[in-house]
């Protein structure tokens, strides 16, 4: 549990990112530019954020225990088409084997969808990796963020297309990378 409580502490924070993106579909690639901001969350907004998702209340000392941060961000692509977002997050652990944590990845805003969402993350304590997947309507979100060091992180999105419930994962629609890097310690 230390490693995943070390892995967030370093997250906190301003930073800068390049992106490029490939879209399969339309054999288009883009590159893009964001900046955001990671801020711890109080307890106020850790419980808004578990409400706003139905999920099961805890105990005050129990949410202190459970990370949650702010995030806002501002992208901006080589279009000029520009995006800017701010949404709270909540990452609550459920099981802790062989050096993986897992558990559900909280949000009062989804990406894709204007709505809270509930998702699956896996954090590998070995590479220091943070795997998070996401069932939109129309995709599968899997994206990952491992941490090089407390001021570089490297970036993966992979989008997949919905597929029939029960099916594995196959046609790829989208994919990302990133490098990230920290502007600013709190």
């Amino acid at each position: 549990m230390d490693k995943i409580i070390e892995f967030f502490d370093h997250c906190v924070g301003s930073w800068v990112t390049e992106r490029t993106y490939h879209y399969l579909r339309d054999n288009e690639v883009e590159r893009s530019r964001t900046e955001f901001n990671i801020k711890p969350l109080t307890a106020e907004l850790k419980t808004k954020v578990l409400s706003d998702n139905q999920y099961p209340s805890t105990s005050l000392l129990e949410l202190e225990k459970i990370p949650g941060f702010n995030l806002g961000f501002y992208t901006i692509s080589e279009k000029g088409e520009e995006v800017s977002q701010n949404l709270n997050l909540l990452f609550v652990v459920k099981q802790e084997e062989n050096g993986f944590l897992e558990g559900d990845y909280l949000r009062d805003r989804a990406y894709e969808e204007a709505k809270p969402i509930i998702s699956h993350f896996r954090f590998n304590s070995q590479t220091r990796e943070l795997l998070m997947t996401t069932n939109y309507t129309r995709v599968v979100s899997v994206d990952s963020i491992t941490l090089i060091n407390p001021n570089l992180r490297i970036r993966k999105i992979l989008n997949y297309q919905r597929p029939p419930e029960g099916q594995p994962l196959e046609n790829v629609v989208l994919v990302g990378f990133g490098v990230e890097l920290k502007t600013v310690n709190p």
